[in-house]
């Protein structure tokens, strides 16, 4: 019997015996063919080593508009040293004993009249409330003053009468001695009763006249006398405070009594202030102990920014602050240390209503940042820290030469917030001018100029010429 083969199943037949043939033929025929695109391989291998490596652009080329634009400012390098500082925050506060004055009640009474309000300037010994006594004591005080006064008179009255009976023998003398020793004791009562009257603030014009028989019933009380600063807190740099007078002067912080109420002796009635002389005081860890404490024995000058601070309002200074000392406690919270710089503050006045008014520049509670030296390095270069531009490990600064600006890769020792240092390893010259910031800028257009397929170091001229920069 005969088998029918359909003719789709020789044709299937027919390609697999072609494929098998193809591949037959290319795996004898290797030795021929791999050659051939090895050589292909090598040829582009060689290619790509023969062509020149794409250079990073280097230079730029800047209109003097563009530099204007930028800021930009070019000064000659120099070899200097530096101090590494670091950097403390910190806060502006009152010095204690010094810069506030608390006023009291001397004796029990009743505040009748306020002659200063806060914000008000007042003189020294200058009248700031009126008292109505209601203290008893004081009463009682008053009277026996005038008691012992009129008793010492009756008594010496009495010594001179008797004086001219003992004379003729009418009565011993022994009574007239006697009668001096009372008044002996009634002198040492009168001192006793003046002394205990000026303690509670009354004058000796007013225990005159309480001796005189006219009890006072008010009494007024007045600022302190002077707030004149110690010599020793004022830093070197600092001009003299504009005060209303050379005596200087209080404002009133804070008013703590309204008219008609009772206070007691002792009771606050007000406190004063006179910012002239304040502290800096800084907050370090203790990590940081030594470096201050070298700082301050030194006397290493520091660098404070005052934040919230517009310096032209105010008169230009150079002041040249230095550590103080050094808290010896840890605060158990922050387990940060204190230490206190001193600070001369500026102000100014203005009139209004007839009513003097004062304007502090630094103020309790303000900001700060304290830059303190801890080493110095020698021999480098110092630049601001906007005239070098990092890309990865590498830094570069730029030189200027006319229009064009060269970049330069250099090596950086330290930077910080304001300034970078730079080795001093004959990459830059002294006498180089370098940019002096824009320095991210100038990168920036370095590239843009580098993709755009112009050199910065070349002039082309009409004719289609081209040259290197001269």
């Amino acid at each position: 019997m005969r088998l029918k083969i359909s003719s789709r199943v020789w044709q299937s037949f027919a390609y697999i015996v072609v494929i098998a043939g193809i591949g037959a033929g290319a795996w004898f025929g290797r030795d021929y063919w791999l050659p051939l695109l090895n050589g292909d391989a090598q040829q582009d291998e060689t290619a790509q080593e023969d062509s020149p490596p794409v250079e990073a652009p280097k230079m730029l080329k800047l209109s003097e508009q563009a530099r204007a634009n930028l800021a930009l400012v070019s000064k000659p390098v120099k070899v200097q040293s530096y101090w590494r500082k670091i950097q403390i925050p910190g806060v502006i506060v009152d010095r204690p004993g010094v810069t506030d004055q608390g006023i009291t009640a001397p004796i029990a009474g009743v505040i009748t009249q306020v002659h200063a309000f806060e914000g008000d300037i007042i003189q020294p010994n200058e009248k700031l409330f009126t008292l109505r006594l209601v203290s008893e004591y004081l009463q009682k005080s008053q009277s026996d003053l005038f008691k012992a006064i009129r008793e010492t008179e009756i008594l010496n009255k009495e010594i001179v009468r008797l004086r001219e009976l003992a004379n003729t023998g009418v009565i011993p003398g022994k009574r007239i001695l006697e009668l001096e020793q009372q008044v002996s004791r009634q002198a040492a009562l009168l001192d006793a009763y003046r002394q205990d009257l000026k303690s509670r603030g009354l004058s000796d014009e007013q225990v005159s006249q309480i001796e005189s028989g006219n009890f006072l019933t008010t009494i007024n009380i007045h600022a302190p006398a002077t707030t004149e600063s110690d010599q020793e807190f004022t830093p070197v740099g600092f001009a003299k405070t504009i005060s209303p007078t050379e005596k200087g002067f209080f404002e009133i912080q804070d008013l703590k009594v309204d008219l008609g109420q009772q206070v007691d002796a002792g009771e606050a009635l007000a406190v004063l202030a006179n910012h002239n002389s304040l502290y800096i005081k800084g907050h370090a860890f203790k990590k940081e102990a030594s470096n201050l404490a070298k700082a301050a024995e030194n006397d290493w000058p520091v660098d404070v920014e005052f934040t919230e601070d517009i310096a032209k309002d105010w008169e230009a200074i150079d002041p040249e602050f230095q550590i103080r000392h050094l808290a010896n406690t840890t605060d158990p919270d922050s387990r940060t240390f204190d230490f206190f710089i001193p600070l001369a503050n500026q102000s100014r006045v203005y009139e209004k209503d007839n009513r003097t008014f004062v304007v502090w520049r630094y103020r309790p509670g303000q900001r700060v940042l304290i830059d303190v030296p801890v080493e110095e390095i020698d021999n480098v270069i110092v630049l601001p820290a906007d005239a070098v531009v990092f890309e990865g490990p590498e830094a570069f600064v730029f030189q200027q030469n006319g229009d064009l600006f060269n970049r330069i890769s250099v090596q950086v020792l330290h930077q910080d917030r304001t300034n970078v240092v730079i080795a001093n390893d004959g990459t830059i010259t002294p006498g180089f001018y370098l940019a002096q910031g824009s320095a991210a800028s100038l990168n920036r257009v370095l590239k843009a100029q580098a993709a755009s397929g112009m050199r910065a170091d070349v002039h082309v001229h009409a004719d289609g010429t081209t040259h290197a920069a001269h």
